[in-house]
């Protein structure tokens, strides 16, 4: 308790510049990263040597490495780009499947065929039905079950 009345009083001034201090600090450079990490940036470098082009195996880009003081055994290697690999692809599928996915591409087709007999309506009766194509939304002054029953007059 008695550090408290030893401090110096802290005004408003200095926590504005103490603020502004802490904020322009840039983070720090690590010196050691982990064998993932280390993998991770040399992995095009290690695919390609180890390439049929190039022909090297692991081991040997692990003596490559040994002589710049990287330990990292030639299976460490491999199972980490493995990791790497399938890292990759899972975002990849991850993605990909939300491109995909049915049951989005099924509600967009009935949004358009909802518009586009929105639109046909509209050109026929443009008093009764407009349609906004810039967001896909239709504004009408007639019941939407209206608009979507085929006319038996054509």
């Amino acid at each position: 308790m008695s550090e408290h009345q030893n401090s110096e009083v802290i005004t408003k001034g200095k926590i504005d510049k103490a603020i502004n201090l802490l904020k322009e600090q840039k983070p720090k450079e690590r010196e050691d990263i982990s064998d993932r990490d280390a993998v991770r940036k040399m992995r095009r470098y290690i695919e390609k040597l180890t390439s049929d082009k190039y022909g090297y195996s692991y081991d040997e880009v692990s003596e490559m490495l040994k002589g710049l003081g990287i330990n990292l055994s030639g299976g460490r290697i491999r199972y980490l780009l493995g990791e790497l690999k399938k890292s990759s692809r899972r975002q990849k599928k991850t993605s990909s499947s939300d491109d995909n996915n049915p049951s989005s591409n099924l509600a967009t087709s009935t949004q358009l065929a909802v518009v586009n007999t929105a639109s046909d309506k509209a050109s026929s009766e443009p008093d009764k039905s407009t349609v906004n194509s810039a967001k896909g939304k239709r504004q009408s002054k007639e019941p939407v079950a209206q608009q979507q029953q085929p006319e038996s007059n054509l």
